[in-house]
């Protein structure tokens, strides 16, 4: 067999350290991949695939893109789950001897993305690190293009159960594991049917104590365990040193991004399951999957990229703690009750740009002239901030202007060292600002001068030949020459010495023209390398204030989102909770925030809730179908939510002890791929709430046993009802709990804290209305054949429903159906109207009617419809 060419061998070398990468390998002004690698990316990027001869018989397959648009293709396969490992040369091609030097400069990861163009401003990009040590966890999700880094330790016998509420808590977009994680198939079976994340499971030599201990002191100092809080040999601080190890790998550099570890305990927030998420759709809808129809699309009124993503880890993560919950309410409702105030803030946070990213491209050298101008502009905005905020008065609030740093200095050491119309890149030049540099000022003065020179040297050669025609020009393979018609060359002066001959001139150099071309190239690279210096010496010093910048950031996010609460609040007519650590749960006139939103004009009606651990402990609710109860039941859970993290909420007064969780139950779907039926599923996670809730939860259950026989269903249903309301020794926690079982309505007076409430209907005829108010007692009927005709069952249908439904309740057996019965149409015909009476239906003006005028035109229509049936 052939040897390879010089060049392939390079790029298997490189590509033997990088098999799960794609190798995106630099070749003049395109990356290349070849072979499979090529293969592969010109099926997933739509490009042609080629050939390019590499030393054997047989081509090299090849594809490639340009490396200026480069970004762009890298994300649609980033995106799609790869790796992109970025090979450069490391030296210019013109200047090498022999065989250009190429090698990895980062390689690209679903979790390790700091480009704009891949990231949703509006979300953290995690990368989830977990270390599995027996009983015991270290979880670490951290976002390296903010530099957040969130870790807990998890211990004890449900494992599994706690580190699915991490991984659903943050939904990473890559995980690091141990070994240990394949010994746990629940958690691998969630990872793989739930999260689309890329998994990586590590080699245990990134877990050895020592090399861990190693790279500990390196990122967070030798007093780390003090700094950070990680005791040496944990699961936590092997999880954590593992991803720095891997960030290394990846990165190669800017891994100084993670300077600070926020440790935090599953007990600091409301335990919210994946069901849960779902089913209250908190940030994305069940459908669609869409923002738009969430409570975070309702409550997002934030300015800043820092407040969008605070706003989203707020709403997935409600606080427990009520001094810390009432902190928020106290600023909010400080920003909710000064209009002027609220409204200057946001104008000004408008202005404000993403600090947090911005920074990240800083200290990895990859920040634009004009993304270091926009941290300057920022800057700028914050003294401003500082001076609306001063005057005000809550804790809270006082707190973050004491953590906003105005930057001055940073802001002027980027002003006076970046022009203000800077380029987007340093290829053009023109970066730095005139005074900065006296070298750099004299290069330009030489570059831009030499058109100048040229132009006069021009002048003088045609007045010392006496060629009115000579001329100056310039290419890139013979520089700077002068050419002159072939008709005059007789006139040419000895010291011109011939370069190139064309068909009708001829082109020549002189010492004193090779001289200024020297001058002026040569400066034209030395201000290029000159500017490129001191641009990364600027960013150099912009990268030592990290902490400074990390602090003020996180403070313009949280006043950015109380912000957004209050004018939430104010548009939409919310008021604040009183938020305590009772077991009372009191809404007066409680409205549900999205529907309410989605409904537009249309009226929502408000409800009363009053829940407690001891005579309204379980609400059992029946009535129809379509009514509103799983409406009901959501808003009881999204208000207690909303209260938890900090917003007012939409009601007219709203008592809210504090809920350790939410549990929900509601609707159900066959699981096919795991072999579930929809009964099955129900009760799984009925089984769950069971073993999860504590005396401290709100649960709410819809239609539990719909899934089997009736029997079978109501005598589930009654049985976790049983459980859940009797304080013996049970759960005796706050339930909402609707049915359609109206034998269940009888519990109310068997077991103390179970009170009835249904949704009230006005029945006319055969015709129901929904008044989608909820009010005490039984139903008096399930109301679903009438329900079924709103929802457009035929006619047919709906009247040998009634003959049914007539015949069960008398006992009687039910009379089968022939053919013929249903072939009579006349019996089962729908109803028209007469032309006549339609036409004078549609003649009628509603809006301008009396109520008078509306009866007699009623009255008439009946009477002509009456003449017509005879």
């Amino acid at each position: 067999m052939a040897e390879l060419s010089p060049m392939m061998k390079q790029y298997f070398e490189i590509k033997e350290q990088y098999k799960d990468a794609i190798l995106f390998f630099r070749l003049g002004d395109f990356y290349e991949m070849f072979f499979d690698d090529a293969i592969l990316a010109s099926k997933e990027l739509e490009l042609t695939l080629t050939g390019r001869d590499c030393g054997q018989e047989e081509r090299a397959p090849m594809c490639g893109v340009p490396f200026h648009s480069s970004e762009g293709y890298i994300a649609r396969l980033i995106a799609k789950g790869y790796k992109v490992a970025i090979c450069e040369q490391m030296e210019d091609p013109s200047l090498a001897k022999g065989l250009v030097k190429r090698d990895i400069i980062r390689v690209i990861t679903p979790g390790t993305v700091i480009e704009s163009s891949m990231l949703d401003d509006a979300k953290n990009n995690y990368i989830g690190s977990v270390c599995l040590m027996g009983k015991e966890a270290g979880v670490v999700f951290a976002d390296i293009s903010t530099g957040v880094c969130h870790a807990t330790h998890l211990s004890g016998e449900k494992l599994d159960e706690q580190l699915l509420g991490e991984l659903c808590r943050f939904c990473p977009s890559e995980l690091l594991f141990n070994a240990e994680i394949l010994a746990h198939k629940r958690v691998t079976g969630y990872i793989k049917d739930h999260l689309a994340c890329l998994v990586e499971l590590l080699d245990e030599t990134d877990y050895r104590p020592a090399a861990c201990q190693e790279k500990l002191e390196h990122q967070f100092g030798t007093d780390y365990e003090k700094t950070t809080g990680l005791a040496a040999g944990s699961a936590l601080a092997l999880s954590v040193a593992a991803l720095i190890a891997y960030l290394e790998r990846t990165q190669k550099k800017g891994i100084e991004r993670l300077k600070v570890v926020d440790l935090y305990s599953g007990s600091e927030y409301m335990r919210l399951s994946p069901v849960t998420r779902a089913n209250l759709e908190l940030t994305e809808t069940m459908r669609g999957r869409e923002k738009r129809g969430t409570l975070l699309w309702v409550l997002d009124k934030t300015e800043t990229a820092m407040g969008k993503r605070l706003i989203r880890a707020w709403v997935e993560q409600p606080l427990l703690n009520v001094a810390q919950i009432n902190a928020r309410l106290d600023g909010t409702e400080e920003l909710y009750r000064d209009n002027v105030l609220r409204s200057d803030l946001m104008e000004e946070l408008g202005r404000v740009f993403d600090l947090e990213r911005l920074m990240t491209r800083v200290i990895y050298g990859s920040a634009s002239p004009k993304e270091v101008y926009a941290l300057s502009a920022t800057c700028g905005v914050l003294p401003g901030i500082r001076t609306l905020i001063s005057g005000c008065k809550t804790a809270e609030i006082r707190d973050l202007l004491s953590r906003i740093d105005p930057l001055q200095d940073v802001k002027d050491r980027i002003e006076a060292a970046i022009d203000e119309n800077a380029p987007s890149t340093l290829k053009e030049g023109g970066v730095i600002r005139t005074g900065y540099n006296s070298e750099v000022d004299e290069l330009r003065d030489i570059v831009h001068g030499g058109k100048g020179f040229l132009t006069g040297l021009e002048t003088k050669l045609r007045e010392e030949t006496g060629i009115s025609k000579l001329k100056i020009g310039y290419n890139r393979v013979f520089g700077y020459y002068i050419e002159v018609s072939r008709a005059v060359t007789a006139e040419i002066p000895a010291n011109f010495v011939r370069k190139q001959t064309l068909a009708n001139a001829e082109r020549y150099i002189t010492d004193e023209l090779k001289q200024l071309e020297s001058r002026i190239l040569g400066a034209s690279e030395r201000l290029v390398l000159l500017e490129r210096q001191l641009f990364d010496d600027l960013l150099g010093d912009i990268a030592k204030e990290l902490l400074r910048v990390q602090a003020t950031a996180a403070a313009i996010a949280e006043l950015d989102v109380l912000c957004s609460f209050a004018e939430t609040a104010r548009k939409n007519n919310y008021v604040r909770p009183i938020v305590n650590n009772g077991d009372e749960l009191k809404i007066v006139e409680g409205r549900h925030p999205v529907v309410e939103k989605m409904t537009g004009k249309s009226i929502f009606v408000p409800n009363d809730t009053e829940l407690d651990c001891r005579d309204n402990r379980m609400l059992i609710i029946t009535g129809p179908n379509m009514a509103g109860k799983s409406t009901y039941m959501r808003q009881t859970a999204l208000i207690s939510l909303m209260a938890q993290i900090g917003s007012f909420v939409p009601a007219k007064e709203v008592v809210a002890g504090v809920v350790d969780s939410i549990f929900t139950r509601v609707g159900a779907a066959d699981d096919l791929s795991a072999g579930k039926s929809t009964f099955m599923v129900e009760m799984t996670e009925v089984a769950e709430i069971l073993e999860k809730a504590t005396r401290k939860s709100l649960v709410v259950l819809d239609e539990i046993g719909r899934g089997t026989s009736t029997f079978d269903g109501m005598s589930i249903a009654r049985a976790v009802v049983e459980h859940m309301a009797d304080d013996g020794g049970h759960l005796a926690c706050k339930t909402l709990f609707a049915t359609h079982y109206h034998e269940l309505t009888e519990l109310e007076s068997e077991i103390e804290g179970v009170k009835n409430y249904n949704i009230a209907v006005k029945k006319r005829g055969d015709d129901i209305t929904f008044l989608r108010r909820i009010v005490r007692g039984p139903a008096d009927d399930s109301y679903g054949i009438e329900v079924s005709k709103l929802a457009g069952l035929p006619d047919a249908v709906i009247v040998r429903a009634k003959e049914v439904l007539k015949e069960l309740e008398s006992g009687s057996a039910v009379n089968a159906v022939t053919q013929m019965d249903f072939g009579n149409f006349e019996r089962y015909e729908k109803l028209s109207a007469p032309p006549k009476l339609v036409e004078q239906l549609r003649a009628l003006d509603v809006e301008t009617l009396t109520p008078l005028e509306a009866l007699n035109a009623l009255y008439r229509l009946k009477q002509e419809f009456a003449e017509e049936e005879k």
